[in-house]
C-alpha cells in the first residue's frame, strides 16, 4: 500500500486553565486514504489527581464519561450520539475542534504511515 498521509491530535485534560498544565489522555488519528479514524484512550486518573488533587470524584467521573463519548464518536458507535453518525472526515473535524473546557485538543499534526492502526498505537505509546 505504501506510505499514506494521516493527521492526529492529542486530547488533553486541563484542570486549571490559568496554570496551563495538562495531562495527555488520548490520541485521535485520521487517515482518509486508509479509511481509518481511531481514538486511543489512556486516561491516567492517578496522574490527574497528582496534578489537580482538588478534583472531586464526580468531576473525574464526568471527565471519563466525556472521554468515552469521544471514543464512541470516533468509532461511529451510536452511543456517541448524533455526531457518531457523521462521515469519518466530519467526525474527525468535530473531535479536533477547539474547546474551552477541561478537555482540550492539541493542534492537528500530520505524518506518513503504512498502517494507520499501528501509527495510532505508536503515537499513544510515545505521547500518553
Amino acid at each position: 500500500m505504501g506510505q499514506r498521509v494521516f493527521e492526529y491530535a492529542v486530547v488533553r485534560i486541563v484542570p486549571r486553565v490559568e496554570r496551563e498544565e495538562f495531562i495527555n489522555a488520548a490520541v485521535i488519528l485520521f487517515s482518509p486514504q486508509q479509511a481509518f479514524l481511531g481514538l486511543e484512550l489512556r486516561f491516567d486518573e492517578a496522574r490527574l489527581r497528582a496534578l489537580a488533587p482538588e478534583l472531586d470524584d464526580p468531576t473525574v467521573s464526568t471527565l471519563r464519561r466525556h472521554l468515552e463519548s469521544l471514543r464512541a464518536i470516533a468509532a461511529g458507535d451510536p452511543a456517541g450520539g448524533p455526531n457518531a453518525g457523521l462521515s469519518q472526515r466530519e467526525r474527525f473535524h468535530f473531535l479536533v475542534a477547539p474547546r474551552s473546557t477541561m478537555i482540550q485538543l492539541s493542534p492537528v499534526h500530520s505524518g506518513l504511515c503504512d498502517d494507520a492502526a499501528t501509527a495510532l498505537q505508536r503515537l499513544a505509546d510515545s505521547l500518553l
